[in-house]
């Protein structure tokens, strides 16, 4: 799936079954434009503000970190914070020996360079040095939550790429890769007779993709 279809194709076929609001924010950007590609099954983290340090702070952190699946995508919410980089360098080690396919962060980063190096897919909202230890906690995970403005259950399908990030329910999952990949083909068309100088109209007529 990964190899052959991309968000916007996506995104049309989720629009044609009636779910029009599964791609995230535009804030939320791939770390590095190269190696911004993933797809797989949500695992959600929900983050919270706080305001003094706790005990034991990174426990429900370690806790969802070590629980990934192999071929799982992260999906942390932090409703919007940024007070802190939630995630950094040893988490994305960590869900990467675990066998997650990349992280979905609607919040902050931080050791950006070293994700690189680590070649660990990742799509963000920006980035900020500090630590989360008494500004941001884990509180739940394999949860409902809301990332990107999208609202992700676990198990939902993700899908990411330089155009952004969405989001494909569980329910409509098998549609929705069908319609996809008609669409693929429509438009693997459509390229070529336009490549050969036909009048976009006449192929739009034929083939139904735009």
């Amino acid at each position: 799936m990964q190899r052959e279809l991309y968000t916007a194709v996506i995104c049309d076929s989720l629009d044609e079954l009636g779910y029009r609001n599964q791609a995230m924010n535009e804030r939320i950007r791939p770390l590095e434009e190269g190696n911004a590609c993933m797809a797989g099954r949500a695992k959600t983290i929900l983050s919270v503000d706080v305001y003094h340090i706790q005990e034991n702070p990174y426990e429900k952190e370690i806790a969802s970190i070590d629980s990934i699946l192999p071929d799982e995508v992260v999906v942390a919410a932090t409703n919007q914070s940024v007070r802190n980089g939630m995630w950094g360098e040893l988490l994305s080690t960590a869900s990467k020996m675990r066998g997650a396919r990349g992280a979905i962060i609607d919040g902050l980063v931080r050791d950006t360079g070293k994700i690189v190096e680590l070649g660990f897919p990742l799509h963000c909202a920006g980035y900020k040095p500090v630590d989360s230890r008494g500004r941001g906690l884990v509180i739940d995970y394999d949860c409902p939550v809301e990332a990107g403005g999208v609202l992700v259950h676990p198990g939902d399908v993700v899908f990411a790429d330089r155009d952004g990030v969405v989001v494909i329910p569980q329910a409509v999952l098998e549609e929705t890769i069908a319609l996809a990949s008609r669409k693929v083909n429509g438009e693997n068309h459509t390229r070529r007779e336009l490549l050969e100088g036909k009048l976009l109209r006449d192929v739009y007529e034929k083939y139904g993709v735009l």
